[in-house]
C-alpha cells in the first residue's frame, strides 16, 4: 500500500511531486475520489474544507469524485473507490471517520482497494491507520473530548497497520497550542512511537518503507 499522510493536504510542490511520483502518471490521466466524511462531524465554519477541496480539484484530474462513507450500500462505496486511482481522505474528526469505516463494514474492502491505489490523507484522514487509534491513545494525546462528542467511550482501530501514531498540525497557527511543549507532554505519556508533523509535511509509506517528505518541520519519537 502506498500512502502519503499529510497534516495540511497537498499544500506545496514537494508534496504534490511526491504524489505524482507515487501515482506514476500525470494527474490529468488519473481519477481521484475525495472523501469528506471526517469533516461532517466538525461544527462551525468549513472554509478550510472548501479550500482543500478546491486545492485538490485544481490539480486537474481526469475525473474528480466526492464520496461520503455513510448512507450508501457498502458495495456502492467500494465500487466508487475501485473506480479511482487516488483515494483522498480529508480532515475533521478522525474518530468519526474511524467509526464510519468500522460501522459500515468497510475496513477489509478499503484495504483491498488500497493494494493497487494511492492513498492521500489530510489530518484526520492520515490518522486512521495506527493500531493505537483507540480510547487509550485518546487519553494520552488529549483527544478524549473528540471521541465523547460522538457519544462514544470506546473505539476500534479500523485498520491497525502501523505501530506508530501520527499527530498533525505541529506549529500550526490554526492550532497555536501545538508547540514543542505540547509534543513533549504527549511523548512523556505515550508508550508508542509518534510522528508530529506540520502542515507542509507528510509521512510517506511505500511498500512497507516509511520516510518523511517535507518543506516544513516535524518530529519523530520512537
Amino acid at each position: 500500500m502506498d500512502c502519503l499522510l499529510t497534516a495540511g493536504g497537498l499544500r506545496n510542490d514537494t508534496l504534490r511531486d511526491a504524489l505524482r511520483d507515487m501515482l506514476g502518471r500525470p494527474f490529468g490521466a488519473a481519477n481521484v475520489v475525495y472523501i469528506p466524511t471526517a469533516s461532517l462531524a466538525e461544527p462551525g465554519d468549513h472554509g478550510w474544507f472548501l479550500a482543500d477541496l478546491n486545492r485538490v480539484h485544481g490539480l486537474g484530474w481526469r475525473e474528480f469524485d466526492v464520496l461520503e462513507l455513510n448512507g450508501l450500500p457498502p458495495q456502492r462505496v467500494l465500487d466508487r473507490l475501485l473506480h479511482a486511482d487516488v483515494v483522498y481522505v480529508g480532515g475533521g474528526n478522525h474518530y468519526h471517520l474511524a467509526r464510519s469505516i468500522t460501522g459500515n463494514g468497510l475496513a477489509d474492502g478499503i484495504l483491498k482497494a488500497l493494494e493497487s491505489r494511492v492513498y492521500v490523507g489530510l489530518s484526520a484522514g492520515s490518522m486512521i491507520f495506527s493500531r493505537h487509534l483507540d480510547e487509550r491513545s485518546a487519553d494520552v494525546i488529549g483527544d478524549t473530548a473528540d471521541l465523547h462528542v460522538l457519544g462514544a467511550t470506546t473505539l476500534e482501530p479500523p485498520f491497525g497497520l502501523f505501530d506508530w501514531y501520527l499527530k498533525p498540525h505541529l506549529y500550526s497557527p490554526d492550532f497555536p497550542e501545538r508547540d514543542d511543549a505540547w509534543a513533549d507532554r504527549i511523548v512523556e505519556r505515550a508508550d508508542f512511537p509518534l510522528y508530529f508533523i506540520d502542515d507542509d509535511t507528510a509521512v510517506r509509506v511505500r511498500g512497507g518503507e516509511v520516510d518523511v517528505v517535507s518543506e516544513g518541520r516535524w518530529r519523530f519519537h520512537p
